[in-house]
């Protein structure tokens, strides 16, 4: 018996990064139709593999040395091994009886922004628990998504979003709340995020992207700006007196997503552009506190900037920044002159990496099909 299971990328719409550094406000943000997938079936031992070569070979480790090693190959699907089975026992019991061979695969473009590597670790936590037929109330959505968290901040030492581990298991367009999840408390010790729908709510967006080539780790971002964060936010806890700088920029990060919430049951795309301009100010002048010294990053604000000057309503990133992809809202009809605007920006820069696509809501996350 065997197994295919596909998930969807991410996009944040509004309210990013607080669901990174903060953990405590919201996002609007939506599931793409850009997947990655993974194949699994039973196996004498545990074998990892990557539909590119160039991730390195396929990796054999028996199943009786558990935890395995980290050794730069295949480490997101090690890491969510280690993490599930150390949780589950009842993934320890069924492992002693067979192992699995799981073979990985993508459509997202590596380090884009997009939420790429967490996808990984869904795949593989969503795939142990088809193949082993694991109970489904122990392992839900929300247990899966919060552990996908722990596997790469705390087996692997990657600060991401929680929006990257909870999207693409979800689906669809959604608001998400992360109040009570500034610490990142271990599991049962704080809530889950509380995951509300909008597609069917909402009005029609009309929203295209692109992936500007240029590869950054979002935990380099994200992992300059919580330490900071938390740092500020202590301090004021302790001290009292005004909001430090990163503090009161995040606050107001956070409360793009709410108003934004707002405007989009109302299907007020002029005050959500508007909103998601605000959100990028704010996250280019939280980048330059940081250290960054482009802010957002150079191609993000060219890119953002000629979406504007041609029609958009509102432009801005939708990863960590530094690079990535950006996306912008259009007029409905002005989908074109905001990519061609695009095209020429890229050849003019020489950015030959540079994908442009209209950004396509996946309203189905966890997708599997059952091979006989």
């Amino acid at each position: 018996m065997a197994f295919t299971l596909t998930l969807p990328a991410r996009a944040n719409l509004l309210g990013n990064p607080s669901d990174g550094n903060e953990g405590d406000f919201a996002t609007i943000s939506a599931a793409i139709e850009l997947r990655a997938w993974a194949r699994i079936q039973p196996a004498a031992d545990f074998v990892f593999e990557h539909s590119d070569p160039q991730a390195g070979p396929p990796e054999i480790h028996p199943r009786s040395r558990l935890p395995l090693p980290y050794t730069g190959n295949h480490d997101l699907l090690k890491g969510a091994l280690n993490r599930l089975h150390a949780y589950s026992p009842e993934l320890r019991q069924k492992t002693e009886v067979h192992g699995f061979h799981i073979c990985v695969g993508t459509q997202v473009p590596r380090q884009s922004g997009l939420g790429g590597s967490s996808l990984f670790v869904l795949l593989m936590l969503a795939g142990l628990r088809q193949l082993y037929s694991l109970d489904r109330h122990l392992h839900n959505d929300y247990l899966l998504s919060e552990t996908a968290q722990r596997v790469e901040a705390l087996e692997l030492g990657i600060t991401c979003g929680y929006a990257d581990r909870y999207v693409p298991l979800f689906g669809g367009l959604a608001y998400i709340d992360y109040r009570g999840k500034l610490e990142q408390r271990p599991l049962g010790e704080e809530p889950y995020a509380t995951y509300e729908r909008l597609d069917g709510r909402a009005g029609d967006l009309s929203l295209v992207a692109a992936t500007t080539g240029i590869q950054r780790d979002s935990g380099d971002v994200h992992g300059r700006m919580r330490p900071r964060y938390l740092e500020e936010y202590h301090q004021w806890q302790r001290n009292g007196g005004e909001q430090p700088p990163l503090v009161r920029l995040m606050q107001q990060v956070g409360e793009t997503a709410w108003q934004g919430k707002i405007a989009l049951l109302g299907d007020d795309r002029r005050t959500f552009g508007a909103l998601m301009n605000r959100n990028h100010t704010l996250v280019d002048e939280m980048m330059s506190l940081c250290g960054f010294t482009d802010g957002a990053g150079w191609v993000n604000n060219l890119f953002i900037q000629a979406a504007l000057q041609n029609g958009a309503l509102g432009a801005k990133l939708t990863g960590a920044g530094g690079g990535g992809s950006v996306f912008a809202l259009a007029s409905p009809g002005g989908e074109e002159r905001i990519t061609s605007a695009w095209s020429e920006a890229a050849q003019k820069h020489g950015l030959t990496g540079c994908k442009i696509f209209p950004l396509e809501i996946a309203t189905q996350g966890l997708t599997f099909v059952e091979e006989a």
